[in-house]
């Protein structure tokens, strides 16, 4: 089997156990690791990694990743210790504590930028690139797993580069991927994707065999997260969303197979994908991030004929269903670095229709994605930024009320602003449906609390908004002390409801 894996000959001599390729690593390093929403991440050395410190060894990094990873990387960890700094998203619920408590230092950054700061060496240097794989070609070329992320950057920039070959990966992964990395400015070009289905690089990451310092072999699976059930509110929202897309085919605004989808990280988001089985679109495409189990359920279904992403992150269903189909999935999808799936350039030539979720929404169109409060940091901004700032339609979803209707998800003003109204064209909530376009501020207003707001608010945020108006600017009315009084209220109550 590791003639498969490992096809390169004088690299059979670096292959170690987790532990011994743990002692490669040293306090104050920064390391670069693989990982996508999490799949494709690297496993064995970290436990081994998080060991040493809980033995008693000192030792502190800066952990950059594509994305969320499993337990095994920031689980074991921010447990141990290990991590002091983190960069640029993650979803576990250990490292989110300590970031929320200033013992891990994050700064929460759009994905399309990430992998630029390791080329440009704006994170300092990467003293080691951890990556999982699936092989390691004839030249030293490490062929990815199930994401791609940011381990071409990583490889690249690093003074060392240690591998997991993990086993457990079917080898029909091999060819999924498209490796292409820009040149630095000044002497940077055009990316030549002019459609989703275009590969323009190689099947492999280019790696200096020299590098490469440690091999592991390991089966450790990808510790995958459960999607939700799609609920009738989620239902509605893609049923929302189908009609407004079927609309803009009739106003001549769009083609009948639509353009480019992309859509986030989540239940919500899957929902959203899956509703568009049942409709009457075909021969789509999809230029995104993550490809979730709806996309396997389109595909089936005959509905896309691309998948371009830089992960596949399915549920533990879904990946089963992923594997056992490998040869039939790779036929449609196609996985890239970070840089490329989220690339502002590509998103605007292509004219993604970019779909994500909010946390919360403002009367005026202003999203927050990221921080409950304005102040405690739940997962990040992740790629949303990058698609929603030059897409060709960008749509937010959300469910119009949390913790069983006692908080309204449609406020006066967000707590944190993520997307600001300039990039929010269209809101959608399980109430109905608000398109913001050549809209002025105080007719955003009305649209998103007639449409999207949960009856129980409605009142509330119209009257809010009447009294707004009365002030001496009419243009973006505010008042300012209520509109921080309206989250404040639910810090003493508990409850945004009327008393």
């Amino acid at each position: 089997m590791l003639e498969r894996r490992i096809r390169r000959e004088d690299l059979k001599s670096k292959i170690m156990s987790a532990q011994e390729a743990a002692m490669f690593f040293k306090d104050g390093m920064t390391v670069a690791t693989s990982g996508f929403t999490p799949a494709g991440y690297p496993k064995a050395v970290p436990s081994a990694l998080a060991k040493r410190s809980e033995e008693g060894e000192k030792i502190g990094i800066t952990l950059i990743t594509g994305a969320s990873v499993g337990d095994e990387l920031d689980g074991a960890l921010t447990r141990s210790g290990v991590i002091q700094r983190r960069f640029p998203y993650q979803t576990h619920k250990d490292i989110r504590n300590s970031i929320n408590e200033g013992s891990i230092l994050y700064q929460d950054m759009h994905l399309s930028h990430v992998p630029q700061y390791i080329d440009y060496g704006f994170f300092g240097e990467i003293d080691i690139a951890l990556v999982e794989a699936l092989a390691i070609t004839e030249d030293g070329g490490i062929i990815p797993t199930m994401s791609v992320g940011l381990s071409p950057h990583a490889i690249k920039n690093a003074k060392k580069v240690i591998v997991e070959i993990n086993t457990s990966q079917p080898m029909e992964l091999e060819g999924v991927h498209d490796i292409y990395i820009p040149n630095k400015p000044p002497h940077r070009k055009p990316i030549p994707i002019v459609h989703p289905g275009d590969r323009i690089g190689t099947h492999y990451i280019p790696c200096d065999p020299e590098k490469i310092q440690a091999i592991v072999i390991t089966d450790i699976k990808d510790k995958v997260r459960p999607l939700g059930s799609i609920d009738e509110d989620s239902q509605k929202i893609s049923g929302y969303i189908i009609d407004f897309l079927e609309h803009e085919v009739k106003m001549n605004r769009m083609p009948k197979n639509l353009l480019p989808l992309q859509s986030g990280v989540g239940s919500v988001a899957n929902a959203v994908l899956g509703g568009i089985v049942d409709s009457k679109f075909e021969n789509l495409t999809c230029y995104t991030e993550v490809i979730q189990d709806s996309m396997f359920d389109l595909i089936d279904a005959g509905k896309v004929t691309v998948a371009s992403g830089t992960s596949f992150t399915p549920s533990e269903e879904g990946l089963k269903r992923l594997i056992k189909n490998m040869k039939h999935y790779a036929k449609h999808c196609i996985l890239r670095p970070m840089e490329i799936s989220n690339n502002p350039e590509v998103a605007r030539r292509l004219g993604v229709i970019a779909m994500n979720t909010a946390i919360e929404v403002d009367i005026y169109g202003h999203v927050n994605s990221t921080n409950i409060m304005g102040s405690r940091m739940m997962n990040g901004i992740g790629g949303s930024g990058d698609f929603t700032r030059n897409a060709y339609l960008s749509i937010f979803t959300t469910v119009s009320t949390a913790k069983n209707g006692d908080i309204s998800s449609i406020v006066p003003m967000v707590s944190h602003v993520d997307h600001t109204e300039h990039d929010v064209e269209v809101i959608v909530t399980e109430q109905g449906i608000a398109d913001l376009r050549g809209t002025s501020p105080v007719e955003r207003a009305k649209k998103i609390i007639k449409n999207c707001a949960h009856p129980n608010y409605k009142d509330t945020l119209m009257d809010y908004l009447k009294r707004a108006e009365n002030g001496k600017a009419k243009h973006e009315p505010h008042l300012l002390d209520e509109a921080l009084s309206f989250h404040h209220r639910f810090l003493k109550t508990g409850s945004m409801k009327m008393r």
